[in-house]
């Protein structure tokens, strides 16, 4: 009796799937090219850099120089596309067309649209199975546009799917504060574009709750202190959990990020002039309804004034659903990798400095499971672009056998220049920073290896 049979693809002939067409996924797929290995890149929603096209309005603390990757440039390099000028610093809508949208034409049919991930495991074995599980290659589970279920055979994952889609909640204990989910007509988790004229009209002439203290709220701030100088009645309050401090607003001219600190500077402004109120130590427990307005409500029991809108620019959390039959090491609180948590622990640290990291600090039980970029972050802030290419130069490396490479830095990081070191509350006598401003062990200066970046310009 004759038996069909079928040729099964080694691992070396299987595709390394990339989860995510953001800046740092595309990144990642040109990492791979450059080493000659396939990467297949799946996009859920029908564009690349979806999430940046949702902040297309909102400028980058990174200048040019610092926002492009070198492997990306050197797949674009014959196409005749030149680097825009590398002091200016891009929006949002900027970086998605005369970066990501170029890199896109380029990497061609590598990247798939409308490809939802709904799950990775090993091949044959749930996460229980010890047995010879390093030698199965992954099975990707997706549920492309049409709805119909695929499964893709995969060498490696790379997830750099990010956090855009699960933003953080009003409430003060990591869940929604009650009545907040009903009150969603009146609430909003991103920074409004206030060149829409329908989107300023919203917030024209009301009042306007900004709840958080980073740099989306500092961005909030200062953009609706626009239409206060013209529009009577338009005025913010600025709800914090903790209170305010010499380190609340960044790090000021301080900044090797001079549009990061200009940007704290531009909240301050705002504060200082009266388009915006500050009250401090309130963390939101209920939103209750009053007529067609909102009142929030603390956990002492405090209520504010009714406001027309609220803005929630709280941060964001990893999306882990579909990685449950996977191994990962993570981090208890931030869902981080373990070995980069403590780096980035907003309970440690303010400053947002991190020294460049990769495979390292990026590895999992798991072996050849990476998550790369805001990901990678789990629920810590102050993540830069740079960064994310780092460590997708370091993992790809890994990927293709490249230990020596795969280990060695190749980038020099920015600092804020301040820290508070009070991390998440405030503490009467938290450290606020070692000698020199600087803290988390950061030492004054990590340019190692070669091809690092020119220097933060002026944006």
């Amino acid at each position: 009796m004759a038996v069909s049979t079928h040729s099964v693809p080694t691992a070396d002939q299987l595709p390394v799937v990339v989860v995510g067409a953001g800046p740092i996924g595309l990144a990642a797929a040109a990492h791979l090219v450059e080493r000659g290995l396939e990467p297949l890149v799946l996009e859920a929603r029908p564009s690349a850099g979806s999430a940046v096209r949702e902040w297309a309005h909102v400028r980058l603390f990174s200048p040019w120089a610092e926002v492009t990757d070198p492997a990306a440039e050197k797949l674009l390099a014959p196409t005749g596309w030149v680097r825009p000028d590398g002091a200016g610093c891009p929006t949002g809508g900027e970086w998605v067309e005369k970066y990501l949208q170029p890199l896109v034409a380029v990497l061609g049919d590598t990247v798939r649209y409308g490809a939802t991930v709904t799950g990775i495991a090993r091949s044959g074995r749930d996460r229980i199975v010890d047995s010879g599980r390093d030698e199965q290659p992954f099975s990707v589970h997706i549920r492309p546009a049409d709805g119909h279920e695929e499964r893709i055979t995969a060498r490696a994952v790379i997830d750099a799917s990010g956090t855009w889609s699960v933003p953080g909640p009003m409430g003060a204990d990591g869940l929604p504060a009650l009545g907040e989910k009903a009150a969603a007509d009146r609430v909003s988790y991103r920074v409004p574009d206030l060149g829409d004229l329908a989107v300023r009209a919203r917030y024209a002439g009301k009042r306007t709750a900004v709840v958080g203290s980073g740099a989306s709220a500092f961005t909030a701030l200062a953009h609706l202190a626009d239409p206060a100088e013209d529009e009577p009645g338009t005025h913010t309050v600025w709800v914090l959990r903790r209170g305010i401090g010499a380190s609340t607003f960044g790090g000021g001219e301080a900044d090797q990020l001079p549009a990061r600190g200009a940007l704290g500077l531009r909240a301050k402004a705002a504060v200082e002039g009266g388009h915006a109120g500050a009250v401090t130590g309130f963390r939101t427990r209920t939103v209750d309804r009053d007529g067609d307005r909102l009142v929030l409500v603390a956990e002492d029991g405090r209520r504010l004034d009714p406001v027309d809108e609220v803005l929630v620019p709280t941060g964001f959390r990893p999306d882990l659903s579909f990685l449950s039959e996977v191994r990962l090491g993570l981090d208890e609180r931030l869902q981080a990798p373990t070995a980069l948590a403590p780096l980035i622990d907003p309970n440690v640290h303010s400053c947002g400095t991190v020294y460049p990291h990769g495979v390292g600090e990026l590895s999992h039980p798991e072996q050849d499971v990476y998550l790369v970029g805001m990901k990678s972050y789990g629920r810590a802030p102050t993540f830069l672009a740079m960064t994310g290419y780092e460590q997708v130069r370091s993992v790809t490396a890994a990927i293709a056998g490249d230990r020596e490479a795969a280990e060695r830095v190749e980038l020099t990081l920015p600092e804020t220049g301040v820290c508070g070191g009070a991390g998440l509350f405030d503490e009467p006598d938290a450290a606020q920073g070692s000698e020199g401003g600087r803290c988390c062990g950061a030492p004054a200066s990590l340019q190692t290896g070669t091809g690092a970046p020119a220097a933060s310009g002026g944006c």
